[in-house]
């Protein structure tokens, strides 16, 4: 009898210790999980950084029409020599020549055929294409430019015509801008509203080549990553639906082992993320610099 009691008592005590080492089992591996799980809530935040580049600058003073008694004279007006005197004036105010671009040029005459084709002297079109679309639909990608208009029914020479613009606060604020560094002109004689005159067309800008733009392919991959870090995010909400329905220890164990290993690899891969993105910021930030000349 004694020999059973004892048997008995240690039986007991063996349960005991079974269930408190079951229970603190389930308490450790439930606690290993809730800290994963922060962990993961934690880093989800740290890579949506990624800024947009600045937006590009437009400067577009009031059109100038000059009408006078006319002369008579001749004039021989073309654009290389109205850039010619663009520069004079450049020059003598301390600022480097700005340079002849084709596709700048072939804007010009557009912008100045149309304004004779619709009847109007304005910066926008009757379409509403500006000054920034019209470059951009010959293929000009600009981060700044400008666009001077003159009418004039009698014109002495392309000096004239630029000196016409140097009278004009905004237009001298154009020819005399120091972030400009190329420039196309069109100069044209036509009828408008039953008269003929001289349309004339500036066009100013700084090539968008100029900054080095930041990494499309940085951008890419980063993009791509972030795919791949959603993928782990609902592999491990559905590994933690997938604990909390388990009533099996062992299984349960096997579960947030799992779920960990998603979690590690989640870590790991936003991290990467995270590094990626820096470079890509500082890519933008040191493009936005040059963009605004500083």
């Amino acid at each position: 009898m004694k020999k059973l009691t004892v048997f008995l008592v240690f039986l007991l005590l063996a349960i005991i210790i079974f269930g408190v080492w079951y229970r603190w089992s389930d308490i450790m591996f439930f606690a290993k999980f809730n800290k994963e799980k922060s962990a993961r809530f934690e880093i989800k935040t740290d890579f949506q950084n990624i800024v947009s580049v600045i937006e590009k600058q437009l400067q577009s003073p009031e059109p100038l029409k000059i009408i006078k008694p006319k002369t008579g004279v001749q004039a021989d007006l073309t654009g290389f020599k109205i850039i010619q005197e663009t520069n004079l004036q450049r020059e003598e105010n301390g600022l480097p020549a700005l340079k002849e671009n084709e596709l700048l040029n072939a804007a010009a005459l557009a912008k100045a055929n149309d304004m004779f084709l619709n009847q109007y002297f304005e910066h926008n079109s009757p379409l509403g294409v500006d000054p920034g679309k019209l470059v951009q639909n010959y293929g000009y990608k600009y981060i700044v430019a400008g666009e001077n208009l003159i009418m004039g029914n009698d014109f002495s020479s392309a000096k004239e015509v630029v000196k016409e613009w140097m009278n004009s606060p905004g237009h001298r604020a154009n020819i005399l801008n120091n972030r400009y560094s190329e420039i196309g002109v069109s100069i044209i004689k036509g009828v408008f509203k039953g008269e003929t005159v001289w349309m004339g067309v500036q066009e100013f800008g700084l090539p968008m080549a100029n900054c080095k733009e930041p990494n499309v392919v940085l951008k890419d991959e980063i993009d791509q990553k972030k795919i791949e870090l959603d993928s782990f995010y609902l592999q491990i909400n559905t590994a933690k639906e997938q604990i909390n329905a388990t009533k099996n220890n062992a299984q349960y164990n096997i579960l947030v082992d799992q779920y960990n290993e998603l979690v590690r690899q989640y870590q790991i891969l936003a991290e990467d993320i995270k590094n990626l993105v820096a470079q890509y910021n500082n890519q933008v930030n040191s493009f936005n610099a040059c963009a605004k000349g500083e």
